[in-house]
């Protein structure tokens, strides 16, 4: 590995780590996204709390701490691989920001930030399975899943030197998605814009 490789990788977690949700919540005196709700510092439950506009700056800065270390790589004409764990690096930022007592969310924006870099297409195709998804079922975390686990199909198809890579990427997502797979099964897992009594937890 380079010293520019590894330098990428520092900047991409170091970066991650800034979270956009508690920022975003403190500028706008909303409660800590941490202590409400799922306790899961995203856009999804940024939505219950604070609306959609707040939900969307968060999703942006998410995906933007994803895009902009994979995007500089890919022009420093680092190799897929090495790419694949500066994207990886950048998600674990999010999951486990080392600003925020490692306390981070489930780093599916900052994904499919980096994921961006590889292509428009891909890019799209992504996101319109996880909004025929959310439609369908409403439920985020099964829309998040189900679109991790066809992105490497996707990126195989539009550019396959990216497939390992972005494989690696999503198989830390559906991992961190473990409670939200539990809780699918067993039929507990709160639908987007649903508030229950104490917003039970979810994605």
């Amino acid at each position: 590995m380079t010293p520019l490789a590894l330098s990428m990788i520092i900047f991409a977690y170091l970066l991650g780590s800034i979270s956009s949700a508690v920022l975003i919540c403190r500028l706008l005196k909303l409660p800590d996204p941490r202590g409400v709700g799922s306790n899961n510092p995203g856009a999804t439950n940024v939505l219950r709390i604070g609306g959609r506009k707040a939900a969307l700056a968060v999703l942006l800065c998410d995906m933007l701490k994803g895009t902009i270390p994979v995007w500089g790589g890919y022009f420093l004409n680092i190799e897929p691989i090495l790419l694949g764990v500066v994207a990886i690096a950048a998600c674990l930022g999010h999951m486990y920001p080392i600003f925020f007592h490692f306390k981070g969310g489930k780093g599916v924006a900052t994904a499919l930030g980096a994921i961006a870099p590889i292509g428009l297409d891909l890019t799209a195709m992504v996101i319109v399975t996880w909004l025929v998804v959310a439609i369908l079922f409403r439920y985020s975390s099964l829309s998040a899943i189900v679109t991790v686990l066809l992105a490497p199909m996707y990126t195989w198809l539009v550019k396959p030197q990216y497939t390992l890579p972005v494989a690696m990427l999503c198989c830390l997502i559906v991992f961190k998605h473990h409670q939200n797979i539990r809780r699918l099964y067993e039929g507990k897992e709160p639908k987007i814009g649903e508030k229950k009594d104490g917003l039970n937890k979810a994605s």
